[in-house]
This record gives structure tokens, sequence and C-alpha cells, in this order.
């Protein structure tokens, strides 16, 4: 079952085969016998990716659930340790960020904890959360309320500001806005809306050029004189060589983009997800 959701997932059984540490035709030797117990074809090919067929489809959240009710037997039966497998989803900037020092604490205090890390956007790993296909998540605070089922706490806040190359520093922030060209943080991500927000608040209508969903490349292309952009003030580290500058964007309070640690209050693993955020803390 974990290797036909790996499959299922990335659509190719090397991409399955590469993260199961094994070889691509083990991985289709797994399929055939999960299809003869199952009695039916489970995946097609379609060009070179490799999707669900009918019946593969109609099992992928029954398999999930299978796999979690599986894996938290271990957690269960060791409710009072923290010993265990600890499936955490985070931002890119709390990864080289946040996570660093706190997971070297995690590993003096908790060695026995088990952790498997997936990066992705804030929207992508808040799915991830409520599929119940990781214990806990570091990302951007939705912007709309979550359901009481799920714990929040606040790790870091961030305020936006303009990011322009040295040489425009002099200029004030809505000449520069108004003047050179706007490279936007992704409005797809929870912080990019914020930016988004604070321009259609203050009517702002940026020359827009460019739309990113990674900060670290939108510094590099502001540092390069390609433009200016409202982004988050992230937890270093930034890339090497920068040469632009962070101005505060006008108005009181500027917004802030707020980075916490969101999971269920009721879950096998809450524990490890305890001693997670004492570390990040």
């Amino acid at each position: 079952l974990e290797t036909f959701l790996l499959v299922a997932d990335h659509g190719s059984m090397a991409e399955a085969a590469r993260r199961l540490g094994i070889t691509p035709a083990a991985v289709a030797q797994r399929i055939a016998a999960l299809e003869a117990e199952v009695g039916a074809p489970l995946l097609l090919r379609a060009g070179r990716q490799v999707q669900p067929s009918d019946a593969g489809r109609a099992i992928l959240q029954q398999s999930r659930r299978i796999l979690g009710d599986v894996r938290q037997l271990g957690l269960v039966a060791r409710a009072d340790a923290a010993v265990g497998e600890l499936r955490l989803g985070a931002i890119s900037t709390a990864l080289t960020g946040l996570l660093p020092p706190a997971l070297l604490r995690l590993a003096e205090s908790a060695p026995r904890i088990d952790l498997f890390i997936l990066p992705g956007t804030s929207p992508e790993i808040y799915r991830l959360l409520t599929e119940e296909r990781i214990d806990a998540a570091i990302l951007v605070r939705p912007p709309f309320v979550p359901p009481k089922t799920l714990e929040w706490q606040v790790l870091r806040q961030e305020p936006m500001v303009l990011l322009c190359p040295e040489a425009w520093a002099g200029q004030d922030v809505a000449s520069l806005l108004r003047d050179r060209p706007f490279i936007r943080y992704d409005r797809n991500n929870w912080g990019g809306r914020l930016a988004d927000g604070w321009m259609k608040a203050n009517r702002l209508a940026p020359r827009e050029w460019l739309e990113l969903d990674q900060l670290e490349a939108i510094a590099v292309m502001v540092s390069a004189g390609l433009g200016v952009s409202v982004v988050p003030d992230w937890a270093p580290p930034w890339p090497e060589g920068l040469r632009l500058c962070r101005l505060p964007l006008p108005g009181t309070p500027p917004p802030m983009r707020e980075i916490g640690l969101l999971w269920p209050r009721s879950t096998p693993a809450g524990r490890l997800v305890a001693r997670l955020h004492e570390a990040l803390r």
C-alpha cells in the first residue's frame, strides 16, 4: 500500500523507487502483487506518467487511513514516551530559519523521535494536515479560522517590507512601487495575499512584471536590479551577497506574516508534537 500511494502521489515508479531505496522493478513487483490481491488494475500509464485507474482512485483514501492506523498503533502503545515517527510539513523559510536550531535541541532532548519533514507551501501542507498525512505543520497563519479540532501556536511574527536594490534606497516606498517593475510574491501563498491586501488597501497599482512563489529567488532578482517587491522579513539566513534594502511599509502597524505550529488537538502523536513545540520555543 505504501508503494502504491507513493506511485499515485508522484506519478512515477522511478520516483517511488528512489524514495523507498529499491529498484523500479521491485516497485513494479509490489504493485503487481497488490493488484493480484485486490483483483483489479490499480495504475495506468499516461505518457511518461503513471496515474491511478478507477479502481486505484477508489482505494486511495482508505489506503491512507489503513497506513495511518498501522503507524498509530506504535504511538498508542508507547503513549507515555517520546518515541516514534513524527511527520512534519514546513514552509521553505521555516526549514532554513526556525527549524535547524530547534531540531538540534529536539535531537538532544528526545533522540528517539524519528522526524520526517515534508516541504511545501502553506496551502499544500495545510491540506496534508487535514488529510492526516502529516502530524503537524509549520506554516503561515491561514486566512480563515481553522476548525476547533486544530491547535495553533504562533512561533514568529514577520513584518512585511519593501525590498529594493541599494541604488534605489533613496526613493520612498510609494514612488518605488509606482515607477519600478514589481516582482510579486505569489498570491496563491497566504503571505502573498497579505502583500496584495496591503497594496489594495493603499490603492497602489504597481507595474506588474513577475510573480514568484520563492522568497529567496525574489530577493536575488531584486538585488540584481530587476525590480522591487513586498515580502515578509523572514528569518535568516538570506542568500549571500545580496545588495538590497528592506524599507518599512508606511502605515501603523505594518501587515504581519505570522508563522506558527498547527496540529490536531487529539492525535496519538501529541506527545511528540509537544516536544517539537518545546524545542521550537
